[in-house]
Formats: structure tokens, C-alpha cells, sequence
């Protein structure tokens, strides 16, 4: 049986932790910035673990991780 291919869209912005949880990168802070708080920009910054109901859809896209 031929290997199962990663999907590379998933990998570029999922990160699988070794405790087995997966963080993804916060969405609203690409463009218009100068109309967004400061406090909330700062909000923005960091990664946040997935949803539980999440999970399953990115482990199938993800097979190796």
C-alpha cells in the first residue's frame, strides 16, 4: 500500500506538540491593523490550541504527526 500523503496546506499552519495537543495561529491579524486596539493586536499575537472538535479533521490531514 502506497504511503499517505500529509496535506501540505495543513502542515504549513498547524503545529503538533509533543503532548500530542495542536496549536494553530490566531486569525484577524494580517491586514487593517491601525483600526484594531492595541490590547487586542497584543491578544492576537500568540498560538492557541485547537478546538476538541477540531482535532480529528487535522489529525486526518496530518498522518505523520
Amino acid at each position: 500500500m502506497p504511503k499517505m500523503k500529509t496535506k501540505k496546506g495543513a502542515a504549513k499552519r498547524f503545529k503538533v506538540l509533543g503532548n500530542g495537543a495542536i496549536k494553530r495561529s490566531q486569525a484577524m491579524k494580517r491586514h487593517i491593523l491601525t483600526k484594531k486596539r492595541p490590547d487586542r493586536k497584543r491578544r492576537l499575537r500568540g498560538m492557541v490550541e485547537l478546538h476538541p472538535s477540531d482535532v480529528p479533521l487535522v489529525r486526518r490531514m496530518l498522518p505523520y504527526a
